[in-house]
């Protein structure tokens, strides 16, 4: 979740009008309730009150971060209703990248496969260019999305097993074809590609790739030092075994 001096540096020229002024002190309300208690239905769903279903026009940032909320609980179908709001409205280029990647991944993890498929190859094109010259984290956002949209397509899959595994094969080469390197010694995003991974494995049905996932997710954990909020390490380590469960 952004944090509240984000919000704020993002706001800085209006920060000052009274209506801002009482919107960036709820925002700071929810987000202390998050450093404590982390992600969870309550949260979701005031911050959702706040910001989208009690607004007249709600910004586009806060739909996003909305969506993203119920994607980090699993709450796929409200992720993707939040996400339907972004279909018709005009977006800037961070806006439709964020969203772009974001719908996919959630069209994937209803397995909504055949939508996954339309929408990537509606996009592709806009994603891969703006993946270009974007950040190595938003690079790698966009090699999660693909990896997901193929395990789906994979799952859904009712031809013979090895071609069947050859499709899982792809999506996890889809994972780690971006070769991605860790931006320091606690990188969070690291830990989504690897979780991912194991969803993947798990989606799979291969028991001994879904071990060696799970077991190279919980190393990983393990070289993470200090958190920034007390309740992240048991957040990803349900996160870990979410995933192996086919729950992402």
């Amino acid at each position: 979740m952004q944090s509240t001096q984000e919000r704020r540096k993002a706001k800085m020229a209006i920060a000052f009008l009274p209506s801002v002024s009482a919107e960036l002190k709820k925002y700071d309300e929810l987000y202390q309730v998050y450093c404590q208690e982390g992600y969870t239905k309550q949260l979701c769903e005031e911050y959702a009150d706040a910001f989208i279903n009690e607004v007249k026009k709600p910004a586009n940032d806060d739909i996003l971060q909305t969506a993203r909320l119920y994607d980090m609980i699993h709450d796929n179908d409200n992720a993707e209703f939040y996400l339907d709001m972004l279909s018709d409205r005009k977006l800037s280029g961070d806006e439709k990248y964020d969203y772009c990647i974001q719908m996919l991944k959630t069209r994937s993890k209803l397995n909504h496969w055949r939508d996954a498929e339309d929408f990537r190859t509606e996009n592709i094109n806009f994603m891969q260019n703006y993946a270009v010259k974007s950040t190595p984290q938003k690079k790698a956002d966009l090699y999660i999305a693909l990896a997901l949209a193929d395990c789906s397509a994979a799952y859904s899959y009712n031809g013979d097993s090895e071609t069947k595994q050859k499709k899982f094969n792809m999506a996890f080469g889809m994972l780690m074809k971006n070769s991605y390197k860790p931006q320091g010694k606690h990188d969070l995003k690291l830990l989504e590609i690897l979780i991912t991974g194991v969803y993947i494995c798990a989606c799979s049905e291969d028991v001994s790739e879904i071990e060696n996932a799970v077991r190279n997710a919980k190393s990983y954990l393990k070289i993470i030092g200090d958190f920034e909020f007390d309740w992240c390490r048991d957040y990803y380590e349900k996160r870990i075994t979410d995933a192996a469960n086919k729950i992402l």
